[in-house]
């Protein structure tokens, strides 16, 4: 046998890590969209789908540019004046390295709806100076790719928005979004991505970061959790479960939809067995090819909606 549908063990050759046998790998996006929808995982990672262009998306992209860039500059430089002035080059950037975000304004009246739309970037970065003093903090990065290999040989990656270390050796990670703060029923989901990378810290630096710290700046609100041991073990069950049931789904070829209110949002509702479509067939792949998660791209991925 010389073929298999992509995702089954056959196509899950194993490597190396450090002397660790790395089995898969998984960031917050890719663990985020199958706790919301396994199909929307398959059609993402399996059947690597293209989507179309989002406004927010691209916009949240462009806000996390200017607060990214924002502390390039000087320390009294750091004025809301001057993190407006960065939202125009940041959006040229933005469309040369994606020159498709241009379509996003191409129909009748995309002048007047770019211009909406960049006004609210624009009150997003003025909110940021409401919920924190820039020229107070010198971070210890930002951007930070992260990743580590747990003992199961899942592989944990993603991207952190900013981290800060005090004094002490004290640790905060800090996520910026560009939406609005949740309800406190979904508070949980929301700080699941903010425990994952403290689980990934904790593992590379050994020490637990002492907070996490979501700032939602479509409203205003931050929201605060200090993580303890006990907090991030259970994420690494939680996540090591996750990465056991899409190992089961992809054995069998069984990716169930689930609906919810972000179906009415999603770019594949065309073809979901809930809404009358039709999954297109899994793809056939050589027995040697990677897993569908092994090959998850690293590249910057929002989660602002």
């Amino acid at each position: 046998m010389t073929t298999t549908e992509a995702g089954s063990e056959a196509s899950v050759p194993s490597t190396e890590d450090g002397g660790v046998r790395v089995v898969g790998s998984l960031s917050p996006s890719r663990a985020g969209d199958f706790m919301t929808c396994p199909l929307l995982y398959r059609f993402r990672v399996i059947d690597k789908l293209p989507e179309r262009p989002s406004a927010a998306a691209a916009r949240g992209t462009l806000v996390h540019a200017v607060l990214e860039r924002l502390f390039d500059l000087p320390t009294g430089g750091r004025t809301v004046a001057a993190a407006l002035e960065l939202l125009g080059p940041q959006w040229e950037r933005l469309l040369e390295a994606e020159p498709e975000l241009a379509g996003l304004f191409a129909g009748e009246g995309g002048d007047a709806e770019r211009a909406e739309w960049l006004e609210q970037a624009r009150r997003m970065v003025e909110r940021y100076f409401t919920l924190e003093d820039p020229r107070r903090l010198e971070p210890a990065e930002r951007e930070l790719f992260v990743e580590t290999v747990l003992d199961s040989g899942l592989k944990l990656r993603g991207y952190i928005d900013r981290v800060d270390v005090a004094p002490s050796g004290d640790v905060r990670i800090v996520d910026y979004k560009t939406g609005t703060a949740p309800r406190a029923d979904f508070e949980a989901r929301a700080l699941f991505q903010m425990k994952f990378y403290a689980l990934v810290l904790w593992h590379l630096q050994g020490r637990v970061p002492r907070l996490l710290q979501l700032m939602y700046l479509g409203n205003g609100e931050v929201l605060r959790y200090e993580p303890d041991e006990a907090d991030l073990r259970a994420t690494q069950r939680k996540v090591e479960a996750l990465w056991e049931a899409i190992r089961r789904a992809m054995d069998t070829g069984e990716w169930r939809p689930r609906t919810s209110r972000l179906c009415d949002w999603c770019d594949h509702k065309e073809r979901c067995p809930q809404f009358g479509g039709t999954p297109p067939p899994l793809p056939v792949v050589p027995v040697r090819r990677p897993s569908p998660a092994d090959l998850e791209s690293a590249a910057r991925e929002r989660d602002d909606l």
